[in-house]
């Protein structure tokens, strides 16, 4: 197992507590030096705020860990593609490099719908996607049809 999939399963891990609370099951770490010093998973619904995606609380973990805001030595994991947003907040927080797993063709802000990270900002990480890209996909596909599955349930049940 390679580095970059090492610390991918560690996201996976996040992703799988925001399962369990029945989110989005979005994961990301980030990484200094081998050590992982922020977490954070999806937990929009739960805390009733658009800002609370997984990659936003990994590196609010880390600024409070690390004692300050510039993540330069740091590397974040996320099990998928971050969103405009998340994008920004990478670019402002100087992390030096981003690796996702699979892609978002609804939101995909380092590739998939825009590329944040090739425009003309102060900071440019550098990004690899597609790490353990099937693994990552299908936990998102395998929640969705879960809810589906509990829809349909339910609307059954009302029948």
């Amino acid at each position: 197992m390679t580095t970059d999939e090492f610390f991918m399963e560690a996201a996976l891990d996040e992703a799988e507590k925001a399962q369990k609370e029945k989110e989005v099951p979005i994961g990301a770490v980030v990484v200094r030096h081998g050590e992982i010093v922020g977490r954070g998973y999806n937990k929009r619904e739960y805390g009733k705020n658009a800002l609370y995606h997984a990659e936003i609380l990994a590196i609010n973990d880390a600024c409070k860990n690390l004692g300050g805001w510039r993540l330069w030595e740091c590397e974040l994991y996320v099990t998928m593609e971050p969103c405009p947003m998340c994008a920004g907040a990478i670019i402002n927080s100087r992390i030096k490099r981003i690796v996702y797993g699979c892609r978002d063709s609804k939101a995909g802000a380092a590739g998939s719908i825009v590329d944040l990270f090739e425009l003309p900002f102060n900071h440019k990480p550098q990004v690899c996607g597609g790490v353990l890209e099937e693994k990552c996909s299908t936990v998102l596909s395998d929640f969705f049809r879960m809810l589906r599955a509990e829809k349909n349930n339910q609307r059954d049940k009302d029948s």
